[in-house]
């Protein structure tokens, strides 16, 4: 699905291209980006989890796509849905996830982002439920989760068994379920800014 397109206001969620690497390869590199992640990627790690979406996209029919500024054409960063790894209890579920380039934080893309791939996950990938998770110190990413509307149940925080012992081990998990999805004022969600 090279063609793969979702469009927001400002954004455009597309298919990935072998361009997109060393934009990529850029963002994973950068401690700041990285921060609640155990390490930065080398570029041959980079690649690899390109390759990984690539992948997905054909068997999944979705996958953290490419963000790109509508006005500019500039990559932004990645924001989609993702199966979770089975080494999580509460798998088989798909995450929503986002990873920005430092020059678009602090504008709503990954919010717009976030509800366009919601939007797509309950309404054309038929999802019961999407989840999304991130380590606890990650204030910015649990306020999009929020913005959302996805709930959180402390009793479901866990132990990421891919991080290694330390403060960014212990994550949260968010739920949002296709009902209170079409429940919420925008019905399902413009894909705009955040109010």
């Amino acid at each position: 699905m090279a063609d793969f397109r979702l469009l927001t206001q400002r954004l455009v969620l597309r298919a990935w291209r072998a361009q997109d690497r060393d934009p990529f390869g850029a963002m994973n590199a950068d401690p700041a980006v990285m921060e609640f992640f155990p390490s930065t990627l080398t570029r041959p790690e980079s690649d690899a989890l390109a390759e990984r979406f690539v992948v997905e996209q054909g068997e999944r029919g979705f996958c953290p796509w490419v963000v790109e500024e509508r006005e500019s054409g500039a990559f932004a960063g990645f924001v989609g849905l993702h199966a979770v790894p089975t080494s999580l209890t509460f798998s088989p579920a798909v995450e929503v996830g986002w990873r920005l380039a430092r020059p678009f934080w602090g504008r709503g893309y990954a919010s717009e982002a976030a509800a366009a791939s919601l939007r797509f996950g309950f309404d054309e990938a038929g999802l019961d439920e999407v989840v999304s998770m991130t380590a606890v110190p990650n204030a910015r990413s649990r306020r999009v989760m929020e913005r959302l509307g996805m709930d959180r149940d402390p009793k479901e925080d866990f132990e990421h068994p891919s991080v290694p012992p330390g403060p960014l081990r212990v994550h949260v998990l968010y739920r949002l379920s296709v009902d209170s999805w079409r429940a919420r004022p925008d019905a399902g969600g413009s894909g705009g800014p955040p109010a």
